[in-house]
């Protein structure tokens, strides 16, 4: 049984933030010393936004384009995890802002385990709900691909179950590189797995 689900809370930190304001950009992201989430999800990033236009992983429930509740809003990785996955792939490192991360934390044993429902707090009051686990795609490979050519494992197969987890914004606040997090995993979670 993975650690997190042992526990109903326990404590993390932010390592560190990024954004990218441009949505034509793509994923690449810079660095950040603090940001302000709102319901809109993080000011000056460009995942932000109370809707977003379904996409492949929702054709089954709807038509490509159609405007639904982003769920996606914030990309939170693990430094741990990370560190796995250039192990994996036999490169030095994964940097957070190669893969779209909004925020790198550290401390949080299985980030990409978090169940759905998972609340992670902050000093401010700001709070964020884990929606699901960001699966690896083609995307940051590329990215990877121009740093690192020739990995010895490709970025999705070497991420699998370690890209992290996407988010949304349940309560506003300002977050910080430095601040302590606060993971709640819901009860019902830890209750079917004793």
């Amino acid at each position: 049984m993975p650690e997190l689900l042992t526990k109903l809370s326990f404590e993390g930190k932010v390592d560190q933030l990024l954004a990218n304001p441009d949505r034509g950009s793509g994923l690449e992201k810079g660095a950040v010393s603090k940001a302000y989430f709102r319901f809109s999800g993080m000011e000056g990033d460009c995942h932000g936004g109370l809707t977003r236009a379904s996409d492949s992983r929702m054709l089954k429930q709807y038509k490509r384009g159609t405007e639904v509740r982003n769920s996606r809003q914030v990309s939170i990785l693990s430094r741990e995890e990370l560190a796995e996955v250039a192990a994996r792939m036999a490169i030095p490192a994964v940097k957070p802002e190669w893969v779209g991360a909004n925020m790198l934390v550290s401390g949080i044993p299985d980030l990409t385990l978090l169940p759905p429902g998972s609340r992670l707090q902050f000093p401010s009051g700001a709070m964020l709900v884990v929606d699901a686990e960001n699966h690896p795609c083609r995307y940051p490979a590329e990215i990877i691909a121009r740093h690192h050519p020739d990995p010895a494992v490709g970025f999705v197969k070497a991420a699998m179950h370690k890209r992290g987890v996407v988010g949304w914004v349940e309560a506003e606040g300002l977050i910080s590189s430095g601040d302590r997090i606060t993971v709640w995993i819901p009860p019902q979670r830890i209750f079917a797995h004793k």
